[in-house]
């Protein structure tokens, strides 16, 4: 579904990724570790097209979509949902789900995709007329993750969705990412929490200073000695 070929990312003069490649096959759930300043949310911006490659290529389902505007690459069916969630504040639950809403097939079949995110976040129905910026940090993501399921996403790829959230909440949005792929969503994911996520994965990459560094199933990263001594901690 998702091919990414030697791509090389700067910002201005500071080159951040070297040569990246990876793939992410249809309904699979692919996680992306590294340490902080690794690189993964280049990753993800720059598949997001709010960075350009000097050098590779990114293609989606067979069409190269390195060189289109952000708002070409959700119409293809990519959608991302950033790191602290970046949502509008002063708006409702409603109007933010809305948001996610404003195109083609996403804008017709509005009512019923809003019914089916508030049949998994049940939570963002009873505060529907509520301002995004007073829920709980758990509310938040509830309402990012349901920002982009509004956009009827092939690929959803979602930076750090468990950051400062509560032990038993993170427990939650594990679920829930699992739920959305069972439904036919792929995920590609970025996230510290490397024992869960290499547990639910099927393949996951090693970034280290921009590169990719290891990759192989998510059980064979779990009985790295270089993953177990790096992020596990054993």
């Amino acid at each position: 579904m998702l091919n990414v070929s030697e791509i090389n990312v700067f910002y201005g003069d500071l080159q951040v990724l070297w040569d990246v490649s990876f793939e992410v096959k249809e309904k699979e759930i692919v996680v992306l570790v590294g340490a902080n300043g690794a690189g993964k949310s280049t990753i993800l911006r720059t598949i997001s097209a709010l960075l350009t490659p000097k050098k590779g290529s990114i293609e989606f389902d067979g069409r190269r979509i390195d060189h289109l505007p952000a708002n070409k690459i959700i119409e293809h069916g990519i959608v991302h949902v950033p790191e602290a969630r970046r949502l509008f504040p002063e708006m409702t639950v409603e109007e933010n789900l809305i948001m996610g809403s404003l195109y083609g097939e996403a804008k017709r079949k509005r009512s019923e995709t809003m019914d089916y995110v508030y049949s998994l976040f049940p939570r963002l129905k009873e505060r529907k007329k509520q301002t995004g910026g007073t829920l709980s940090g758990g509310e938040q993501q509830m309402l990012a993750v349901g920002r982009g399921l509004m956009s009827l996403p092939k690929l959803m790829m979602l930076d750090e969705p468990s950051l400062g959230l509560a032990p038993l909440l993170v427990q939650d949005v594990f679920n829930i990412v699992k739920h959305i792929n069972e439904a036919g969503v792929t995920i590609l994911l970025v996230e510290q929490n490397v024992r869960q996520t290499l547990g639910m994965c099927n393949r996951a990459y090693v970034l280290e200073n921009g590169r990719i560094v290891l990759q192989g199933t998510g059980c064979e990263l779990l009985e790295n000695e270089q993953v177990k001594e790096a992020f596990l901690g054993i």
